[in-house]
């Protein structure tokens, strides 16, 4: 169990994250929603250890974050940031095996090239980071995150991977594709904390719902009790029509242009 609680992140003065709580429990695949500017990605680097909070505290079982030694933090959570920018020319399989390296693995070349075949990536190995398209780059990155949590749960405790837009710059195949790995981690036992835009997917994937808005959690649930007009409406000051599937009732979102709204 990882438990954020109270947190705030201010800067000039201002709250970019304002006293939000949020459990994160093993087999439960929790989407964190919300406009740009939420606070979401600032959430996320409070929960992983890479921000300090100015208030509150984040426990990963029971233990304060700041406890935590670097190499023990690796040995808890991976973590797939929005971008990555890296200066030296190195290989896919390089940037990867450095996740193996983390987790300690005893052979980080071939746990590196599993993890490649697990995003689809097989023979990517040799290919320059720098010269793989955005979205090539994104899963040789959620790769890299593979090979650092090979397993959802390690001695007897449950595993974690943050996810902060993972599927920016996929096609919709490959955005399925890398939400459908982030869901078999989570139900087999680990933890999985995402970020996404795309509100059909989150309602698709996720099992827990969390929605920010102005750095403030203002609804959290199962998707089909926490999206629909009215969140649309206040969280991203647009209209929208939710309806629902006709499979397990999941709900989906139809924007409307603010013109269309008002004819």
């Amino acid at each position: 169990m990882i438990r954020a609680r109270e947190i705030s992140i201010i800067r000039s003065g201002r709250a970019l994250v304002d006293r939000v709580s949020l459990d994160l429990t093993p087999g439960r695949f929790t989407v964190v929603i919300g406009p740009n500017g939420a606070g979401k990605s600032t959430l996320l680097k409070a929960i992983s250890g890479e921000l300090k909070p100015d208030h509150g505290e984040v426990l990963y079982n029971d233990r304060r974050l700041t406890a935590l030694s670097p190499i023990e933090l690796a040995a808890e959570r991976a973590v797939l940031p929005q971008s990555t920018a890296l200066s030296f020319p190195f290989t896919a399989l390089e940037v990867v095996r450095m996740g193996a390296v983390a987790h300690g693995s005893l052979e980080p070349g071939l746990a590196a090239r599993q993890a490649l075949t697990r995003v689809g990536l097989g023979g990517f190995e040799a290919r320059s980071y720098n010269a793989l398209s955005g979205g090539e780059q994104q899963r040789v990155q959620l790769a890299r995150v593979l090979a650092q949590m090979p397993s959802p749960v390690s001695n007897g405790k449950p595993c974690a991977i943050y996810l902060d837009e993972p599927t920016a710059s996929l096609d919709i195949g490959h955005q399925i594709s890398v939400l459908e790995l982030a869901r078999d981690f989570a139900r087999a036992g680990g933890i999985v904390l995402a970020i996404l835009h795309d509100l059909n997917l989150a309602a698709e994937f996720a099992d827990h719902l969390a929605i920010l808005h102005k750095g403030r959690l203002v609804c959290e649930g199962r998707p089909e009790n926490t999206i629909d007009d009215t969140i649309i409406r206040e969280v991203y000051g647009i209209s929208g029509t939710v309806g629902r599937l006709p499979a397990a009732h999941i709900p989906y979102v139809l924007p409307q242009s603010r013109q269309s709204a008002q004819r």
